[in-house]
């Protein structure tokens, strides 16, 4: 697969990257109406349906107000870094979407040239680390604005990244191993039979977990954390430069969603069942559709999740990343790369492989459920003492708390003048 590329005009590459570029725009606007839309619908309210056809045009109206409204300059930001910041997490979304491939090789303008900008061995690592270079925007808006929300926003968002981006790392290992590369383009071909969220669903299921915590979204939104942080690492922007960071995240929701659809999801491949009923699924431009709609199915999970979860404690989303995630796929990829041995040795066939992913899968989301308790929690709870209404030397009414555990004590009778209890 890797011959296909680098043949390609340079006007071809020219025409795909603005293609590409235009692609992600649009879509941004689509996914932002797409949100309020189906939030709206779960709250029962109407959502936006004014400004265009069933209010599609609501996001653009957006944009425009957000990018003539006056801008804002913080008196303790510093200025250089505080409007690097933004450019910095903007653009390596732009960036990670080189190697993402979007269908086979096609008539492109009377040249054959693959649905993709570009391939490297190792693409699958240059999405993960472009797309790290984007939490530096985010921790340098928080510390250039000169407020403390939005310092804490920053650095929450760079705890965030480091500890979910392992368990993303880790659970993308095991597509290497059972892909036998790392070319997103040898990844998809991989796929061709049966797709690898099949016998890899425990890796697919860190992968999804991961990517919600990965990009600050609902429930694990804390950088961003209102009720806490006022606005977060974003609370001093205002104008173009929010536009920016609103930007980034919605095209990096669509970037993790692309990676998950080429990784697990058979990429641009047509869905069960319509390649065999239909020749020509997975020729032309087609796939172009089954990769939008695959992807349109991972936004719909975001917006469901944040249309339903509330926000984590921070303890609690860094306990689940560091002792659940990170342990389980260790785990998982040593249990991998044994069962990978044992089928290059003809020791283990495909319905067994798929047996035992499917009893791996069933564990793995019953350990989710499994009670546990925190080590303050373990603490037994100090009895309450019994209430004494002649302590001070004066009779005083007992609280209600009080009242509980005197109903529950034993009766006695208080002592009188020069008297004895009885």
């Amino acid at each position: 697969m890797m011959e296909l590329f680098g043949n390609d005009p340079w006007w071809v590459v020219a025409l795909k990257a603005l293609l590409i570029f235009v692609f992600l725009v649009v879509y941004t606007l689509f996914n932002i109406w797409f949100e309020r839309r189906v939030v709206a619908r779960m709250q029962h309210r109407i959502g936006p349906n004014v400004n265009g056809p069933f209010g599609l045009l609501q996001s653009l109206a957006d944009g425009v107000k957000l990018g003539l409204k006056e801008e804002i300059f913080p008196k303790a930001a510093d200025k250089v870094v505080y409007y690097v910041a933004p450019i910095i997490a903007v653009v390596p979304s732009f960036l990670a979407w080189a190697v993402i491939p979007f269908g086979p090789v096609v008539n492109f303008f009377g040249h054959e040239t693959p649905l993709q900008l570009t391939d490297l061995p190792v693409a699958v690592l240059y999405i993960l680390a472009v797309t790290s270079v984007g939490v530096y925007g985010i921790v340098l808006a928080g510390w250039s604005s000169g407020s403390i929300y939005a310092l804490l926003g920053g650095l929450r968002s760079s705890a965030q990244v480091i500890s979910y981006e392992v368990a993303m790392g880790l659970a993308l290992v095991t597509v290497f191993i059972y892909a036998g590369s790392m070319s997103t383009s040898e990844i998809v071909a991989a796929q061709e039979d049966v797709w690898f969220f099949i016998p890899l669903l425990p890796s697919f299921i860190i992968y999804v977990i991961a990517m919600v915590g990965e990009t600050n979204r609902a429930p694990f939104d804390l950088p961003e954390a209102e009720g806490e942080l006022v606005g977060g690492f974003h609370t001093e922007y205002s104008s173009f430069k929010f536009a920016m960071f609103f930007l980034a995240e919605y095209i990096n929701m669509v970037t993790v969603a692309a990676l998950a659809t080429t990784m697990f999801l058979g990429g641009w491949r047509a869905p069960f069942g319509i390649a065999q009923i239909w020749e020509g699924a997975n020729e032309g431009y087609w796939p172009v559709l089954w990769f939008f709609l695959k992807t349109l199915a991972f936004i719909f999970m975001y917006i469901w999740l944040r249309g339903t979860l509330p926000r984590m404690r921070y303890d609690q989303f860094m306990h689940f990343g560091w002792k659940w995630l990170i342990p389980i796929a260790l785990g998982w990829i040593v249990a991998l790369a044994f069962i990978r041995k044992l089928q290059v040795e003809d020791m283990l066939d495909q319905n067994a492989m798929l047996v035992a992913a499917g009893v791996a899968g069933v564990l793995l989301l019953v350990t989710f459920f499994l009670p546990t308790r925190d080590e303050e929690d373990e603490e037994l709870e100090p009895e309450p003492q019994e209430f004494d209404a002649f302590a001070g030397g004066y009779p005083v009414p007992p609280l209600p708390s009080q009242r509980d555990a005197m109903a529950a004590a034993p009766t006695t009778t208080q002592p009188t003048d020069g008297g004895e209890a009885r």
